[in-house]
């Protein structure tokens, strides 16, 4: 009998690290979770905690050794745990260069000595600030705000011990990825998640600017198999972006979701349109999306309960909330 793969991730109990769970387990890998829990939600892993078909331990990536025994065995590790969010970037920096840096780097350290297949690494397209579109990999690197400069930097880390210690590395710049288990609670933040609360509570949508401004939205399970993809692919030591190529305008959204909408100052450091160019990983990793934005706005809208616990935003909040945005940024 063939002996089953083991896959490692960290943040596996977040948005999309939680999918690649799903993903991994139904093509019969054995599954590690690493979270502490801060971003993530156990439900996220219930049912395959329940079937005994995953190892998770509570653990933050800060504080951990440099050689747990989690990761003996490992094929592929996939990191994911870190630190999201741009206001609180720029009100915490420090804790954001411990998490996405350090953090990271203390991931490495544990994959040094192993012979890791691939690390699999999720960074942010927040690195390119306001770019010129569609972005394609070689694009100047201009991080806006602490949480791009961060990810941008675990980056580097990651391709730094790639050079120094063999270990196979591939970078994926994420742009915007949407659908279930993405945060409900915190701080103010994504569209999604703001106007899914204010169309419970019939309240209109704070739309920031006039609308117009384009997102490339990709669904998280084309997000989960692009990862799983350009792990088993035969490339290492690239960086990749990651979207649909199809960057829909946020008024579009509004329009789907039906409902009155309000408009909101725009925000400075913010780009008029995120729009990644993916021909690079979908001609070398063999992927494509394959859920349309309708789709996965339905299948939100059809889960919209999801997000009853959520904070209801409205423009004097988000105003109060965004007042360092706006000092800082401008």
């Amino acid at each position: 009998m063939t002996k089953k793969k083991i896959a490692l991730i960290t943040g596996g109990a977040g948005f999309i690290g939680s999918h690649l769970v799903d993903l991994l387990i139904k093509k019969n890998y054995q599954v590690r979770v690493i979270d502490n829990l801060s971003g993530g939600r156990l439900d996220n892993l219930k049912q395959h905690r329940k079937n005994k078909k995953l190892i998770f331990k509570n653990m933050d990536i800060n504080k951990m050794s440099t050689n747990e025994k989690i990761f003996n065995g490992v094929s592929y590790v996939f990191h994911f745990a870190g630190k999201g969010d741009i206001v609180p970037s720029i009100e915490k920096p420090l804790s954001y260069m411990e998490t996405n840096i350090l953090g990271t780097t203390r991931v490495l350290e544990n994959c040094r000595n192993k012979k890791i297949t691939k690390f699999v690494y999720a960074a942010s397209s927040s690195c390119y600030g306001l770019a010129k579109t569609p972005t394609k990999e070689n694009h100047k690197i201009s991080t806006q705000y602490p949480y791009a400069l961060s990810k941008y930097f675990g980056e580097q880390t990651c391709l730094h011990w790639s050079k120094v210690y063999s270990i196979p590395v591939i970078s994926i710049r994420i742009f915007n990825a949407y659908g279930l288990r993405v945060k409900t609670t915190g701080v103010y933040g994504a569209a999604f998640g703001v106007f899914l609360k204010q169309k419970l509570k019939n309240k209109p949508y704070t739309v920031v600017g006039d609308g117009n401004q384009k997102r490339d939205f990709l669904h998280v399970k084309d997000v989960a198999n692009a990862f799983y993809m350009a792990a088993i692919s035969k490339y290492k030591n690239k960086i990749y972006n990651l979207g649909a190529g199809a960057p829909k305008k946020i008024i579009d959204l509004v329009k789907i979701l039906r409902g009155p909408h309000t408009f909101i100052p725009k925000r400075p450091g913010e780009p008029k349109c995120t729009w990644a160019n993916i021909g690079k990983f979908k001609k070398e990793i063999k992927w494509k999306p394959t859920i349309s934005f309708e789709k996965g706005v339905k299948e939100m809208l059809d889960n919209i309960n999801n997000w009853k616990d959520a904070p209801l935003w409205d423009q004097k909040k988000i105003k109060e909330a965004t007042k360092l945005w706006f000092k800082h940024l401008s």
